[in-house]
């Protein structure tokens, strides 16, 4: 007899569950190579979708040029002037006969090279000429004007000290040149006047009085020689406030006022006469040479043509 069970051609409740019960617990089949390659190749890229999502392979985004972070990296352990990371040259600095060894960046200009000068030697930058094969300009950088490493800077200037110390009094420094000027050789030994001097003392010249002062004669005073070796001889004419000075060939009049000064020096040998000059114009070139004046009237003459001397 036939167990009772479900109708045929009908499924038991179940069966399907079963089914798939069975079918998920059946021991999975091994693969072949290929299909082993194509399911590690699909985990491969699941994985790498999982992590992308996540964000875990997004590239750091690269430092843009110039940015600080990046630069302060940077660094080639010397300070000179802010030229970390910047190519530097070894420069000789060289200012009052001494020698500064110096590091400098090649991009930096003559301008900030007279800053680096300033903080080696105190020398302001004002005043300092600063040359390399030429004056350094201070717009351009030291690789523009091809400084190499090596290269000898020469610097030329006074600091502001020395400048204060050469300034002297108004006085002192009359002082020091009038003693210069007494330090110069004696006129009358000078080239130009011993041509004149070494004809001797004329036959006609006047006669000296040594250490007298004495007024302006009446006549005119002569016997005495010119630059050119000449006979010469003064006039005052007071009247008409000139001075004749008369050669052979003619007689100059001069207004007293346009004679600008009166210079002499007692004659070596034979002090009781003088030479004496009129400088008749804004220079030493100007001046009209007389030899073998008697000392006498030198001061006489001074004052004469000076406007010192008082007729009564």
């Amino acid at each position: 007899m036939a167990a009772a069970g479900a109708p045929d051609g009908m499924e038991e409740p179940g069966m399907d569950t079963e089914a798939e019960t069975v079918a998920t617990e059946a021991p999975a089949r091994p693969l072949n190579c290929v299909e082993a390659e194509a399911a590690a190749g699909a985990a491969a890229a699941a994985a790498e979708d999982s992590c992308a999502a996540r964000g875990n392979l997004q590239p750091a985004p690269a430092q843009p040029p110039g940015d600080p972070a990046a630069q302060a990296s940077v660094s080639n352990g010397e300070d000179a002037g802010g030229g970390a990371g910047r190519e530097l040259v070894d420069l000789k600095i060289i200012w009052n006969k001494t020698k500064h060894d110096v590091k400098f960046p090649l991009d930096s200009t003559g301008s900030e090279l007279k800053q680096k000068i300033h903080s080696i030697t105190g020398l302001p930058p004002a005043m300092q000429k600063v040359m390399y094969k030429g004056l350094v300009p201070e717009d351009k950088t030291l690789r523009e004007i091809k400084v190499t490493s090596g290269a000898k800077i020469m610097v030329v200037g006074s600091t502001i000290n020395d400048v204060l110390a050469v300034n002297t009094p108004k006085d002192a420094a009359q002082q020091d040149a009038k003693a210069e000027e007494n330090k110069k050789e004696p006129l009358c030994r000078q080239k130009q006047h011993r041509k004149v001097l070494d004809k001797g003392k004329p036959e006609d010249v006047m006669p000296s009085v040594k250490g007298a002062q004495e007024r302006l004669p009446t006549v005119p005073l002569s016997g005495m020689y010119n630059k050119s070796g000449g006979k010469v001889r003064l006039t005052f004419k007071l009247e008409q406030d000139q001075l004749w000075i008369g050669t052979k060939e003619r007689t100059e009049k001069l207004p007293m006022g346009s004679i600008k000064n009166v210079v002499s020096e007692p004659i070596e040998g034979h002090e009781d006469y003088h030479m004496m000059a009129f400088q008749l114009g804004p220079t030493e070139a100007s001046y009209y040479w007389v030899y073998w004046v008697p000392t006498q009237y030198v001061d006489a003459i001074k004052d004469t043509v000076l406007g010192k001397w008082q007729y009564f």
